[in-house]
């Protein structure tokens, strides 16, 4: 289909160093706290401690949230609790500091971007840095067409990898992953339920802005619309993201994937980033080691999503928000596992 070759993915994602994990897991035995005191911290500990290559922990530093947005046509079929095409008032409430996600981010001293992919407006609208990557405007009504062409599967990807480079490279140490979009939760469905095997009705959730039972209706029968033209091209993860994902969520795998080469610490968000997560491990199967699921949505297709790639979530607060703000949640305590690991006095 493209001139890019997702099996290079197998050869270049390594797991979290090994035997760093156990030389973390010897000095947390010698702490003066009991091991398992500290519960899923001391987990939490040893996975960064891996992921670093260092024991002990380096304190987490320069942590930044980011949202890739994009619209979706399939919103057209009132399959969501907010207007079709209306993403670009998220991403404006975000860049203003007004959203949650925003909020939260300047609480816990985080960084802030959002990549659009697709949003639905004209790119002068927002500000340059934001429109870079941006490859079309919106994603096409996955119940009756592609989301993408070809060469639009493959720009987004390619811009997912580009993204994650650009943090690698300006020293980001976390990652928290997440979404701005309308429709975004039916194309994550649709892709969840292809590679599980399941029927519409067993991942069709409420979204992050709850929906009547109506909408829940017409958002089921996209999505099993949808799963038709996805099940014949499960063979080609690219592909499948062409016609059933959308940009943001083809940026999101190659982000996932880029990330997991360049040895980047994410947490994800939501249903978005769980369906993404799903598409890149039939890539990579070594690349979920790179990545923590930091709350569970209430989205039934990511609890499905996360179930197969096998990470458990951190936190169920019942934030069914979006916009990276359930991960967010999360982040203080992947710090606090990192500065008790690190600072925790040892034994005499």
């Amino acid at each position: 289909m493209s001139g890019l070759h997702l099996d290079d993915f197998v050869d270049l994602i390594e797991r979290p160093d090994g035997s760093v994990r156990r030389d973390a897991e010897e000095r947390r035995a010698q702490l003066v706290t009991p091991p398992g005191a500290l519960g899923r911290l001391d987990e939490l500990g040893e996975w960064l401690a891996a992921a670093q290559a260092s024991v002990p922990v380096k304190p987490i530093e320069r942590p930044r949230v980011l949202l890739f947005a994009g619209d979706h046509g399939v919103a057209e079929l009132g399959v969501s609790g907010r207007p079709a095409g209306s993403t670009k008032e998220l991403v404006r409430a975000t860049l203003d500091g007004s959203s949650a996600v925003a909020i939260l981010a300047r609480r816990y001293g985080a960084g802030l971007r959002v990549v659009d992919m697709a949003v639905d407006c004209d790119p002068a609208e927002l500000p340059d840095e934001v429109t870079k990557h941006r490859v079309r405007r919106s994603s096409g009504r996955i119940d009756i067409e592609d989301a993408l062409s070809a060469d639009e599967a493959e720009r987004a990807f390619r811009a997912g990898m580009a993204v994650a480079d650009e943090e690698a490279d300006s020293g980001t140490d976390l990652v928290v992953l997440g979404d701005l979009s309308v429709g975004g939760t039916t194309a994550a469905s649709t892709l969840i339920a292809a590679l599980c095997g399941t029927d519409a009705s067993v991942v069709t959730g409420r979204g992050g802005v709850s929906i009547d039972d109506l909408a829940w209706m017409r958002k089921c029968a996209a999505i099993r619309d949808a799963l038709r033209r996805a099940r014949p091209v499960l063979g080609d993860q690219l592909e499948l993201l062409a016609t059933s994902g959308g940009a943001d969520l083809a940026a999101i795998t190659g982000f996932l994937l880029q990330s997991a080469v360049r040895h980047t610490p994410v947490i994800l968000d939501g249903v978005v980033s769980a369906a993404c997560a799903l598409v890149a491990q039939r890539v990579a199967f070594r690349a979920p080691d790179w990545w923590l699921a930091g709350q569970a949505s209430g989205e039934p297709a990511q609890a499905k999503a996360l179930d197969r790639v096998a990470l458990n979530p951190l936190l169920d607060h019942g934030v069914s928000v979006g916009e990276g703000t359930g991960a967010l949640l999360a982040l203080p305590m992947v710090q606090a596992a990192a500065a008790l690991a690190a600072e925790l006095p040892l034994r005499d």
